[in-house]
């Protein structure tokens, strides 16, 4: 990441890294807007004490929801990830390290990514009482 005079960061100039940057900066905004969304949508217009898995299958047997949740855990992996990705570069300096490091932060972000998607997608709601 590119640095100016003072030590902080500035704009990158490569275009991986740009867009790095720029996505960093709205995935930001959108996760802030639908975590509040989501936060508020569970715990403020909603007792959390009535939300069991009736209320959740119900949710989810909507594509909306589902939708939604896919949107937010991906931008939250990535947001986080590309967070991390920083971080390592800026206090890895060992290349061997960083690439040993990037490739268990890559390795590990990809497997909850499938795994919170296998969640989403094949949850089949059982609405019936038990």
């Amino acid at each position: 990441m590119a640095r100016n005079l003072y030590g902080s960061r500035t704009q990158p100039n490569g275009s991986m890294e740009l867009l790095a940057w720029y996505f960093m900066r709205i995935s930001g905004i959108v996760l802030l807007l639908m975590a509040v969304t989501h936060f508020a949508i569970m715990h403020i217009f909603r007792d959390s004490q009535t939300i069991d898995y009736a209320w959740v299958a119900a949710r989810f047997s909507s594509p909306i929801w589902r939708t939604y949740d896919i949107i937010l855990l991906f931008l939250a992996m990535i947001h986080g990830m590309n967070g991390v990705r920083y971080v390592v570069d800026d206090y890895i300096h060992h290349q061997g390290l960083r690439v040993l490091a990037l490739s268990v932060l890559y390795t590990i972000s990809l497997t909850l990514l499938i795994y919170g998607m296998v969640g989403i997608l094949t949850f089949t709601p059982q609405l019936q009482s038990f």
